[in-house]
């Protein structure tokens, strides 16, 4: 029997963890858990609206790419709206798509820290005021210690 939840998520999917309790990672997983749509969100933050920009930033296949950014739509993440210059729609982050940042940069910044060689060249997240880079991002205790997967643990509704 499915959750009442009062969501759009069970409206979507209904997947659950092979233990039959409700999994935060797996959700996201399944509006989120591919290439295509993640790197369809970090060029939405890069300010992509349009799928004909999408399409030549990401070199993918049309029928993708619909069917990615029917799926972002549809999970909350994307919203459509008419374009302020043309009949064309074009898609821009929801605030629930916005909260995605912290996962886009935390991906950015590891990647930046185990996929590249020393002083190999990359793009970079700045600020844009300062122009410096932004400080690396990490999940912090109650008292303000980064903390670290030995540090924690997941409790499971009972």
């Amino acid at each position: 029997m499915q959750p009442d939840y009062g969501d759009r998520y069970w409206k979507m999917n209904s997947r659950e963890n092979t233990n039959g309790q409700p999994c935060p990672v797996a959700r996201a997983l399944d509006v989120m858990g591919d290439r295509w749509s993640l790197l369809i969100v970090r060029d939405a933050f890069d300010g992509v609206r349009r799928f004909s920009d999408f399409q030549r930033n990401l070199g993918v296949a049309r029928n993708i790419l619909s069917e990615r950014l029917r799926r972002l739509v549809d999970g909350g993440i994307l919203v459509m709206q008419p374009a302020s210059d043309s009949a064309y729609q074009e898609y821009v982050l929801s605030e629930q798509g916005k909260a995605l940042f912290p996962v886009v940069v935390a991906l950015r910044q590891w990647g930046e820290r185990h996929l590249f060689a020393q002083g190999e060249r990359h793009s970079e997240l700045v600020d844009k005021k300062t122009g410096a880079p932004l400080r690396f991002m990490a999940p912090r205790t109650a008292d303000g210690q980064v903390a670290s997967p030995d540090d924690t643990e997941v409790r499971k509704p009972s």
